[in-house]
């Protein structure tokens, strides 16, 4: 799910600012970073053997 440039906007003081480009940058890199995480427990999930539930 690709989030909308224009939804970003929103959230900055004035577009083309020093400080909407340095939050701008902020929130890209929070966003790398979670995909990054989410990137290896996927990649944990597939490597792992199918393990039953006890009961």
């Amino acid at each position: 799910m690709k989030k909308d440039p224009k939804q970003l906007n929103d959230q900055k003081p004035v577009e083309g600012s020093v400080e909407a480009l340095q939050k701008e940058i902020e929130l890209l890199r929070m966003e790398n970073a979670y995909l990054k995480k989410l990137n290896t427990l996927v990649q944990n999930k597939e490597k792992s053997p199918n393990k039953t539930k006890r009961k």
